[in-house]
C-alpha cells in the first residue's frame, strides 16, 4: 500500500497528476520514453531498487546480461493494494504500444461456488442422455474459444464428467469396496477432504456391486487456495512475440520475401494443421504465480477453464496427498489408504470416449482426449509431428517431455540410418570387388579341421560367408564408428537445447520440485528415530547412517550376485555353442554340414535370446526386493534407484554375450596341434578366416529385431488382452453388477475403472526400452551399421504404440510435473563415453581393419610400386594371414600341410610356430590404433560440446525481452490501477514529496 502511494506521490510532484494522466492515455509509444522525459526514470528506480529481480521466466547465463532495473513480479502479485481486493470485471483502455499492449485484461466472473456437503449416495442416478460435447467445424476465427469448447462448456452433453446437477465437473476418483474393513479411515478421511473444500459425491458401479465411486470436485474458491499455496504460475497476459519485433528491427522487405518464398515451397506434410488443434492460451501468455489479493492481474474470462482440467487434477491431488485419515503426524495421503487396501484405486478421470460416430474434419472434436487419439495416437497418421503442447495439457509435463525426448531421439535417428544405409550399401556394391572375398573364393587352400571330429575343408567352401562379412567390414566402418559417436553427443547437446525451449515454453523455468512426502514404508520402518528436516524445519523420522549403510551393502552384493548369475547364463551359452559346434559338424545332412558355422551361431543366438528374456523377469523382481530393502525415503529416491539397478540388470543381461563374440571369440582356441580345451573334453570356438565380426553382428540383428517385437507385444498386446477379459467379465455380470452389453452406457468413471493402470514403476520401464536401445544402437554400431534403421523403424511404431495405450488402455496418470529426464540424461551420456571405447577396440580387435591396413603398406606389393590402389595393395592378403601346420603331427594321412588363422612361423622355421614380426606389427597398430582413436573422437565430442550452448541464443533473447516487457507492464499496471482506485474512491492522494 505505501509503495502504491509512492508512485502516485511521484507523478503529481512532475507537472501535476492531471498532466500525466493525459500523457498516460495519449502516449503510443515505450514507457520507458515518457518515464525519460518526465524525469521519473531516477526516482522510481530508488524507490524499488531494493527489490529483488525475479521475471516469470528466467536463464541464469542470459538474463545476468540484462541492463533492465530490477522489479519483482512475485511481490506485485502477493501484495494487496488494499485490505479488501474486490475481484470486479475492469476494461482497461489503455495501452503502451500500438503493436503489444503491456496492460493484462482484467475480466473475471463474478459470483462464487457453493459450498455443499454431499452425503453417502447407496444407489446411482441413470443418466438419460450419453451424448457427447460436438463441435462445428473450426474456422479461423474460432480458434480462441477451442480450449474452452473442449474443455467442457456444456456439461449436460459429457455423461459421466460432472457431479449429478451437471454443473460441478469431477476432478478425480476415488474407488474403494463395500466390503472393506478400514470404514472408519475412510470416513475420517472424506470428512476432511471436505473440510479443505472439496465437494463429494458417491455413485456405485454398474459392473460390479462391491465397488463404490467417490467423485472429488474443486470449487472455484479451493482452487484459488491451493493454486496460491503451490505457487501454480497462470496466464498473466498475451505475449508480445520477440520474433515479432525482431522482424520490424531487421526491415520487412526481407522477411516479407521470406515469407514468399515459403509460399511457394511445398507444405511439409509431416507439420500438423494449426486449425485442426486448439489453441492453448497458456503457452501464448505470460504467467506469474497465481495470487488471489492479485487476481485481477490474470486473464481469467472463464472460472471454469481458468484452470485447466490436468491443473485441477494436480491441485486435487495434492489436497488428498496431505490430508489426515487417523490422529498422528504421519497418517495422512491417499499412497498410503491406497497401500492398506482403504481405496482400491485413485485417478483423474479421462475427458470422456475417444471416439466419436462424426468424422473430426466436419464436427470437430468432443474432447481432448478425442482430439489426442484423431491427431496423435490413430495408426493413419504415423508420419505426422506429436502435438506436444496438447499432451503436456493432458497428461502433465512429465509424461510430455517423455514423448518430447522419444520423438527428438527418433528424428535425430534419421540421419544416423541413413549414413548407416550408405555404408551397408557401400559394402554391398564392393562385395564382389573386393580383393580378400575374391582370393577366398578363388583359393584352393586346404584349410585345418575346425573341431575334433571334423575333416579339412576347402577355404573357398567360406566364400558367402566371407562376402557377408564384407557387408559389415569395410572401409566405412572406421568412418560410421567415428560419426556414431560424433552423433551421440550432437544428440545429447542438442536435447539439452529442446528441453530448454520446452521448459521455457511449458513454463518450468522457475518450477522447484515440491518438498516430497516420505515414502508410508520408510515411516513405518524408522517412526521411532526423529531428526529435524532442514528444508521444512519439522520433525521426521530418520534413517541412521549404520544401518543406510548395511542396507547398501546387502543391495550392492544382490547387485553383483545378478550380474554373476548372467556370466553364468553366458558360459552356458558358449558351452552350448562348443557342443553344437560338433554336432552340426558331424551331421549327415549336407546342407547343415557345409554351413555348420551359421547353424552354430544361429541356435546359439537364440539361445540366448531366450535366456535373456527369461532373466529380464527375474531381475525386475530382484530389483524390487532390493530397492525396498534400501529403504529409500521418497518416490523420487526409490524411482532412481530402482532404474539404476533395473539398467544395470538389463545392461548386463543383454551385452554380456555380445562382449563374448565381439573380444573373446577365437581368442583363446590355440593352434593345432595344441589347442585350449574346455574341461579337456570341448575345443574352444575359432573365429572363420574372414574374421568373427559376422557373428558379433548376427548376434546384435536377431536380439535388436526380436527383443523390439516382444516389448511392442507387451506394450500393447498384454493390456489389451487384459482390457478384454475385463470388458468380457462386464458383459457377463462377472462382479455382480449389471449386465451391461453396450460399453457406451457405462458413465466415464466405470470406463475408466475397467482400464488398467499405469505401470507401477511410472515412466521407468518406458525410458528403460529406449536406453537400451540407444546403447545397442551406438555400443556396437562399428559391426552393425543397420542398427540405426532398425532402431528408427522400431521407434516409429513405439510413438504411436505408447500413445495408444496412454489414450485408450491405460487409465489418465495423474498429471506430474517436471523440468528433464532425470537419472536417464546421465546414463546416456555414460552410454556415449562407452561407445567411443568398444567401437575403438571392436575396429582394433574384432575386425580385419587394422591387419589389412598393416599388410597393405608394410608388406603388400604396393610397399615397392609406390602407389596405393587399395584393391592392388591386398593383393596376397589372405595367403599372408594364413600359418602353415605339418598335419602329420596329427596323425593323418590325407594331407601333409594345412593352413589355419594366425600369425606363426612355418613347421620348417628354426622356431616353429613362434609369431612373426607381422604378428607384433599388427598388435602395435591395434593399440595405437586405439588410442589415437579414443582421443581423438574424444576430442571432437568435448569440442562439439563446447560449441553447442545448452540455450539457444534465441531463447536468451527472447527471455530478456520478457523481462523487459514485463518490468515495463508492471510500471503501468501498478500506476493505471491504482489511478482507476483514486477515481473509484473520489479522492486524490496528497503528500509532500521531501
Amino acid at each position: 500500500m505505501y509503495s502504491a502511494i509512492l508512485l502516485f506521490q511521484i507523478r503529481n510532484s512532475i507537472n501535476g497528476g492531471n498532466q500525466l494522466n493525459v500523457a498516460m492515455v495519449h502516449h503510443s509509444g515505450s514507457i520507458q520514453s515518457f518515464k525519460q522525459q518526465k524525469g521519473m526514470h531516477t526516482s522510481i528506480s530508488e524507490i524499488l531498487k531494493e527489490k529483488s529481480l525475479k521475471p516469470s521466466r528466467r536463464s541464469l547465463p542470459c538474463l545476468a546480461q540484462s541492463q533492465t532495473h530490477p522489479i519483482n513480479l512475485n511481490h506485485f502479485l502477493s501484495v494487496p493494494l488494499s485490505p479488501e481486493p474486490k475481484p470486479e470485471v475492469e476494461v482497461l483502455t489503455q495501452s503502451i504500444s500500438t503493436s503489444c499492449s503491456l496492460l493484462p485484461p482484467q475480466t473475471a466472473v463474478d459470483g462464487k461456488d457453493h459450498y455443499v456437503e454431499e452425503s453417502e449416495a447407496t444407489t446411482c442416478e441413470t443418466r438419460a442422455d450419453e451424448s457427447f460435447l460436438l463441435q462445428k467445424p473450426v474456422t479461423r476465427a474460432k480458434l480462441e474459444a477451442r480450449t474452452d469448447s473442449l474443455q467442457g462448456k456444456n456439461p449436460a452433453d459429457s455423461s459421466g464428467l460432472f457431479f449429478r446437477d451437471g454443473k460441478k465437473r469431477i476432478d478425480y476418483i476415488l474407488v474403494y469396496k463395500k466390503s472393506s474393513p478400514q470404514v472408519e479411515k475412510r470416513c475420517t478421511f472424506e470428512k476432511n477432504l471436505r473440510a479443505e473444500g472439496l465437494m463429494l459425491e458417491k455413485e456405485p458401479s454398474l459392473t460390479n456391486n462391491d465397488i463404490m465411486f467417490v467423485k472429488v470436485h474443486a470449487p472455484w474458491d479451493t482452487l484459488c487456495k491451493y493454486a496460491e499455496q503451490m505457487n501454480i504460475r497462470m496466464p498473466f497476459r498475451k505475449k508480445c512475440y520477440f520474433t515479432d519485433w525482431k522482424s520490424k528491427a531487421l526491415g520487412s522487405r526481407f522477411h516479407l520475401r521470406c515469407r514468399q518464398i515459403k509460399g511457394w515451397l511445398p507444405k511439409n506434410p509431416m507439420k500438423l494443421d494449426k486449425e485442426a488443434l486448439p489453441d492453448l492460451e497458456e503457452t501464448d501468455c505470460y504467467t506469474a504465480p497465481f495470487s488471489r489479493a492479485r487476481m485481477h492481474h490474470f486473464t481469467i474470462s472463464n472460472r471454469g477453464t481458468f484452470f485447466s482440467n490436468s491443473t485441477r487434477s494436480r491441485i486435487v491431488h495434492h489436497v488428498l496427498q496431505r490430508t489426515k485419515y487417523e490422529d498422528g503426524k504421519s497418517k495422512m495421503g491417499i499412497n498410503r489408504l491406497l497401500g492398506n487396501n482403504t481405496y482400491e484405486a485413485a485417478f483423474p478421470p479421462h475427458e470422456g470416449g475417444y471416439k466419436s460416430r462424426h468424422p473430426i474434419k466436419t464436427h470437430g472434436a468432443q474432447n481432448h482426449r478425442h482430439l489426442l487419439y484423431e491427431r496423435w495416437a490413430r495408426w493413419g497418421i504415423w508420419y505426422k509431428y506429436q502435438p506436444l503442447d496438447l499432451i503436456r495439457r493432458y497428461f502433465g509435463e512429465k509424461i510430455g517431455l517423455y514423448f518430447a525426448w522419444l520423438g527428438w531421439y527418433t528424428g535425430m535417428l534419421i540421419p544416423a540410418a541413413l549414413v548407416g544405409v550408405f555404408v551397408f550399401l557401400y559394402g554391398l556394391f564392393t562385395m564382389d570387388s573386393s580383393q580378400v572375398s575374391k582370393e577366398i573364393c578363388e583359393a584352393n587352400t586346404t584349410m585345418c579341421p575346425m573341431c575334433e571330429d571334423c575333416d579339412p575343408w576347402k577355404l573357398s567352401d567360406s566364400c558367402v560367408y566371407a562376402k557377408v562379412t564384407h557387408l559389415f567390414d569395410n572401409g566405412g566402418t572406421v568412418f560410421f564408428a567415428i560419426f556414431m559417436a560424433i552423433w551421440a553427443t550432437v544428440f545429447l547437446e542438442f536435447w539439452k537445447r529442446r528441453r530448454a525451449e520446452l521448459t521455457y515454453d511449458w513454463d518450468l523455468i522457475d518450477w522447484e520440485e515440491e518438498e516430497e512426502e516420505l515414502r508410508p514404508q520408510f515411516e513405518a520402518k524408522y517412526s521411532r528415530v526423529e531428526r529435524v528436516n532442514p528444508i521444512s524445519g519439522k520433525p521426521e523420522p530418520f534413517q541412521p547412517f549404520s544401518d543406510k549403510l548395511s542396507r547398501l551393502m546387502v543391495s550392492v552384493s544382490g547387485i553383483f550376485f545378478m550380474i554373476s548369475l548372467v556370466l553364468t547364463a553366458v558360459f552356458a551359452v558358449v558351452v552350448f555353442r562348443l557342443i553344437a559346434m560338433e554336432k552340426f559338424a558331424s551331421l549327415n545332412w549336407y546342407f547343415v554340414k557345409k554351413n555348420w558355422q551359421f547353424a552354430t551361431s544361429g541356435t546359439g543366438v537364440c539361445i540366448n535370446f531366450m535366456i535373456i528374456m527369461s532373466l529380464n523377469v527375474v531381475y525386475e523382481k530382484v530389483a524390487y526386493l532390493l530397492t525396498n530393502l534400501e529403504h529409500p525415503r521418497t518416490e523420487s529416491e526409490w524411482e532412481n534407484s530402482f532404474a539404476l539397478k533395473m539398467f544395470l540388470f538389463q545392461f548386463v543381461n543383454l551385452n554380456s554375450s555380445t562382449f563374448y563374440i565381439a573380444f573373446f571369440l577365437g581368442r583363446f582356441a590355440g593352434r593345432p596341434g595344441k589347442y585350449n580345451k574346455l574341461f579337456n573334453r570341448w575345443r574352444l570356438e575359432e573365429c572363420h578366416p574372414s574374421g568373427c565380426l559376422i557373428d558379433l553382428c548376427l548376434q546384435m540383428g536377431v536380439i535388436m529385431f526380436f527383443k523390439q517385437i516382444w516389448n511392442n507385444f507387451m506394450e500393447l498386446g498384454y493390456p489389451l488382452l487384459q482390457n478384454w477379459w475385463s470388458r468380457r467379465k462386464m458383459k457377463k455380470g462377472g462382479g455382480g453388477g449389471q449386465n451391461v452389453e453396450n460399453k457406451s452406457q457405462l458413465p466415464q468413471w466405470d470406463k475408466d475403472w475397467n482400464l488398467q493402470p499405469m505401470n507401477a514403476h511410472g515412466l521407468v520401464d518406458e525410458y528403460l526400452e529406449m536406453v537400451l536401445q540407444f546403447g545397442f544402437t551406438t555400443i556396437f554400431v562399428a559391426a552393425f551399421p543397420l542398427a540405426p534403421l532398425l532402431a528408427l523403424l522400431n521407434n516409429i511404431i513405439e510413438i504411436r504404440l505408447d500413445a495408444y495405450k496412454f489414450v485408450t488402455q491405460w487409465r489418465r496418470p495423474m498429471p506430474a510435473r517436471a523440468t528433464d529426464i532425470g537419472i536417464w540424461h546421465g546414463i546416456l551420456e555414460g552410454i556415449g563415453v562407452l561407445a567411443v571405447i568398444t567401437n575403438a577396440f571392436v575396429i582394433a580387435i574384432t575386425s580385419d581393419y587394422i591387419p589389412r591396413f598393416v599388410y597393405a603398406f608394410k608388406y603388400g606389393p604396393c610397399v615397392d610400386k609406390g602407389h596405393h590402389h587399395k584393391n592392388e595393395c591386398l593383393r596376397g592378403y589372405m595367403d599372408s594371414s594364413l600359418s602353415v601346420f605339418e598335419m602329420k603331427e596329427t596323425n593323418s594321412s590325407q594331407t601333409r600341410y594345412c593352413r589355419y588363422r594366425d600369425y606363426r612361423a612355418p613347421p620348417w622355421s628354426q622356431v616353429p610356430y613362434e609369431f612373426t614380426l607381422q604378428f607384433w606389427h599388427v598388435l602395435a597398430a591395434r593399440l595405437a590404433f586405439i588410442i589415437v582413436f579414443e582421443h581423438l573422437v574424444f576430442g571432437i565430442k568435448s569440442f562439439i560440446a563446447y560449441l553447442i550452448p545448452d540455450m539457444p541464443k534465441g531463447l536468451c533473447d527472447r527471455m530478456r525481452r520478457e523481462k523487459y516487457l514485463m518490468q515495463e507492464m508492471m510500471y503501468e499496471a501498478e500506476l493505471e490501477h491504482l489511478q482507476k482506485e483514486r477515481k473509484k474512491n473520489g479522492r486524490r492522494y496528497h503528500h509532500e514529496w521531501p
